[in-house]
């Protein structure tokens, strides 16, 4: 950030008032321009047994496995988010059964809250942000060619999980950390 939103004045780096953090502060009206973690949120949506997986078609990680997950947008649910991302994203419609896990991934500044979802029909392809869109087996899952680190932890889990299992809660650390 350079400039102000609010005013258009020049930013600085301070401490704020009352604060203990580094934060963007505008050098004229004083407007303090906080910077938090993203909040993305996807579903593990099931069918007959059966996980639906998007091969991503845009960058990072194009060509790799993943849930349908994106960033929650303003003015909606984390739940109306998990299923507008697995419409937009695998063309299925789910209905949201259940918080499935909750991952901090500080190095990004991300926040991941993924849900089970049960697909309404067996009805689904690839939409703009995927090459394809396949059911698999937890046997099958490719494991070698998932996106990102989260999605194998979730994964991972979901596959040891029965049907009943509690929330999982974590964090990933950065790559270069053990």
């Amino acid at each position: 950030m350079n400039y102000c939103n609010a005013c258009g004045g020049p930013l600085i780096m301070k401490i704020p008032e009352g604060d203990t953090l580094l934060r963007f502060v505008c050098a004229r009206c004083h407007t303090v321009h906080y910077e938090n973690p993203k909040i993305v949120v996807g579903c593990l949506p099931e069918w007959e047994g059966r996980i639906l997986l998007c091969k991503r078609a845009i960058e990072p990680r194009r060509g790799l496995w993943t849930f349908p997950a994106g960033f929650m947008e303003k003015d909606e649910s984390l739940e109306e988010a998990a299923a507008r991302e697995t419409l937009e994203e695998a063309e299925a419609e789910v209905e949201i059964s259940r918080l499935y896990a909750m991952f901090s991934i500080p190095h990004v500044s991300q926040v991941y809250v993924v849900f089970r979802g049960t697909m309404k029909r067996a009805a689904f392809g690839p939409g703009a942000e995927s090459l394809e869109v396949e059911l698999f087996n937890r046997e099958d899952i490719p494991w070698s060619k998932l996106a990102f680190r989260v999605i194998h932890a979730i994964l991972e889990r979901y596959c040891k999980d029965g049907p009943h299992a509690p929330a999982h809660v974590g964090t990933i650390s950065s790559p270069s950390q053990p």
